[in-house]
């Protein structure tokens, strides 16, 4: 479904991400864990067609990301929910979460994607009438999750999703990303907590420094001894 090779991209004179390839089928949850500034969000930016690389290749479904507009590429089936939420506060639920239904296809068909949404987070059905900055950080994410799905995405790219969180939230983030799966999403999600994150994805990929220096399952990934001594503390 998507494939990325040889992805190098630089701000400026700094280059952040070298030559970095990975693969996400569909039907899995594939995670990009590592630690800070390993370059894990700008290769979720990059996919979306918010910053350029200046090498390398990603095709999503046979077709190149390279110069799609990033409408284009949420149109295409391919969305990304970012860090911190982003929701326009002053806004209701229900207007952010119709928001994410802006292209014609997926306007035409909000109403049936809005029940979706609100079956996945019923407390949203509730909350539709009130301000997002009146919502609790959980709430909050649920409403940016549920913005995403909203352009009716064939794969969901989650930014840090736990950042935030309590930890019963955080349970239920995980809980929320094994249903998309199961009712049809493909993930591709970037975490800080790796232990939870390769605990339920199917594979995963170790950046450091910019750079994939470990890929494998899910499991095989936390018997990893690098991935015990630098992530797990064991």
């Amino acid at each position: 479904m998507l494939s990325v090779s040889n992805l190098s991209l630089s701000f400026r004179t700094v280059q952040v991400l070298w030559d970095v390839a990975f693969e996400v089928e569909e039907g899995e949850i594939v995670a990009l864990v590592g630690a800070n500034a390993a370059g894990k969000s700008t290769i979720l930016r990059a996919l979306s067609g918010l910053v350029k690389p200046f090498e390398g290749t990603a095709l999503f479904n046979g077709q190149s990301l390279k110069t799609m507009r990033p409408y284009r590429i949420v149109e295409a089936g391919l969305c990304l929910i970012p860090e911190g939420r982003r929701l326009f506060p002053e806004m209701t639920v229900l207007d952010n979460l119709e928001l994410g239904a802006y292209g014609l296809k997926a306007w035409k068909q909000r109403a049936t994607s809005l029940e979706h949404v609100y079956s996945i987070f019923p407390v949203l059905r509730e909350r539709r009438s009130q301000l997002a900055r009146t919502l609790s950080g959980g709430e909050q994410q649920m409403v940016a999750i549920g913005r995403g799905l909203m352009s009716r995405p064939r794969l969901c790219m989650l930014d840090e999703p736990s950042l935030g969180l309590s930890p019963i939230n955080v349970r239920e983030l995980f809980r929320v990303v094994r249903e998309l799966r199961a009712g049809g999403t493909t993930v591709l999600l970037v975490e800080q907590n790796v232990l939870q994150t390769l605990s339920t994805a199917d594979r995963g990929y170790v950046l450091e420094n910019g750079r994939v220096v470990l890929a494998g399952t899910g499991a095989e990934l936390l018997r990893d001894a690098h991935v015990k001594d630098a992530y797990l503390g064991s």
